[in-house]
């Protein structure tokens, strides 16, 4: 495994949901990756995101390792779940909400068990 695909490996495992786009949400590069970062913000959980773009390693070796050829691409607790032909599928059906929240842990405050 490349020292890229190390990284790839990581920022998966250290991110419930992560998606890989041209640009950033904020500012996407290109149409595709505009609409996939915009039904995952719909779903209003945060998210890691990694510019393709700016980091040419990760663009190059991403597709080997996920073994799907385009950007963008959403993964949710490790597993690929697609481009945005799928993530825009999943969001129309209000698919893709369900499966970010239930990957995204609640950052409500614990409850004390009382005995």
């Amino acid at each position: 495994m490349s020292d890229a695909q190390e990284v790839i490996r990581e920022q998966i495992e250290n991110n419930p949901v992560i998606l890989y786009m041209k640009g950033s949400p904020d500012a996407p590069q290109c149409g595709f990756s505009s609409r996939a970062s915009q039904a995952v913000m719909a779903a209003g959980e945060r998210f890691a995101f990694v510019d393709v773009l700016s980091n040419p390693e990760i663009r190059q070796n991403l597709p080997i390792y996920a073994n799907w050829p385009t950007f963008p691409q959403l993964w949710v607790n490790g597993e690929l779940i697609g481009g945005c032909d799928i993530i825009m599928d999943m969001h129309e059906k209000g698919e893709l909400v369900g499966v970010i929240k239930e990957a995204v842990p609640s950052e409500a405050p614990e409850q004390e068990s009382g005995e």
